[in-house]
């Protein structure tokens, strides 16, 4: 028996789910979908956003096969079907997401190439746990939330970051970034796709500074495409204000935002490290590419009272008034933006 209702998918060894659609360009799908091909099921839970998906669409057309629209997860679940394990080989983006093979009665589960997108699992016996935050893990009911040696040691010795793979928990684990795995009937198998290279330079400045500038371009002009209100993160600092420049090149007035904080600007203290408030050059850059900006501004009490809740919006402890800063700032983007643009800090 299959059990298809909103946001859930449950067969015989099988259950899928999904909390909302995190498709701005087809809002109205509902996750996990399911597709039926050469009398097969496949089933897919995704979460992110694919920058190439016109690209494997028309290849996928040219393959014979047919779309209803323009979505991300019925290109990424085609894609599946078409290129197996390989698809990720194929992909432009950050994303996690899970693919059951109902022939096979197997499950594909992979990560983008450098971890934007987190996932977490767990292998209980001969069941996989899986989510993409570790609160969701530990409400399977065999799970405790427990807190072994290892994990203590990644909370004060590298916190707020941790080693890859590690899910603090015990017996919660991450995949890695750029990786995949298969569970089947003979076990957990883990594989990378992807790794970085070095390799010696020997491009000329003038070339170095061209592709740089190209891959810069290239990167941001791809997540501008969505028909939902954008905006994007500015603080002034080098990354934000390049994010700012190039997206202004193909919007008329990109929205930006930035946080300030109750008085910061009479207590604010200058220092050879920061010789100007962030103010200073959040001005610079708004002015000179025409932002419309926004500051968002918070008192010290809205801080502390928040630390808990961006604790367990985390997972774990992380960077205390930094984290619940973020925290207050992405719900007051909400309301106004379901895209944003920003440096890679999540």
């Amino acid at each position: 028996m299959v059990l298809v209702i909103c946001g859930y998918y449950i067969s015989q060894n099988i259950a899928l789910g999904y909390g909302k659609s995190n498709d701005v360009n087809d809002p109205s799908i509902l996750k996990p979908i399911s597709f039926r091909y050469h009398d097969n099921t496949y089933v897919l839970v995704y979460n992110g956003k694919l920058y190439n998906s016109a690209d494997i669409k028309k290849q996928l057309i040219e393959k014979d096969f047919e779309f209803s629209g323009s979505s991300d997860t019925e290109i990424l679940l085609k894609a599946y079907i078409c290129y197996g394990y390989n698809v990720v080989n194929k992909l432009n983006g950050t994303f996690s997401f899970a693919i059951w093979d109902e022939l096979k009665q197997e499950l594909f589960l992979a990560r983008d190439h450098f971890g934007i997108k987190p996932l977490y699992y767990s292998l209980i016996d001969d069941t996989l746990v899986f989510a993409s935050e570790i609160k969701d893990v530990l409400k399977f009911p065999k799970m405790k939330a427990q807190l072994g040696r290892e994990g203590l040691s990644e909370l004060l010795g590298l916190g707020p970051a941790h080693t890859s793979g590690i899910g603090i928990f015990k017996n919660i684990y991450e995949l890695k970034p750029a990786h995949y795995a298969v569970f089947n009937k003979s076990g957990l198998h883990l594989n990378r796709y992807w790794k970085l290279e070095s390799k010696l330079h020997i491009d000329g400045f003038e070339l170095t500074c061209d592709t740089i500038s190209f891959l810069l371009e290239d990167s941001i002009e791809r997540q501008l495409i969505t028909d939902a209100p954008l905006g994007s993160m500015l603080s002034g600092g080098i990354d934000s204000s390049i994010i700012t420049a190039y997206a202004s090149k193909y919007l008329s007035q990109l929205n930006t935002l930035s946080v300030d904080y109750v008085d910061n600007d009479k207590y604010f203290v200058k220092n050879d490290f920061q010789p100007n408030s962030d103010n200073y050059y959040i001005d610079i850059i708004s002015k000179k590419f025409n932002t419309n900006h926004e500051y968002i501004v918070f008192d010290t009490p809205e801080l502390a009272s928040s630390l808990k809740d961006a604790m367990i919006a985390r997972d774990f402890p992380g960077m205390a008034d930094i984290d619940s800063s973020l925290l207050l700032f992405c719900k007051k983007i909400k309301e106004k933006y379901d895209v944003v643009l920003s440096r890679g800090m999540f």
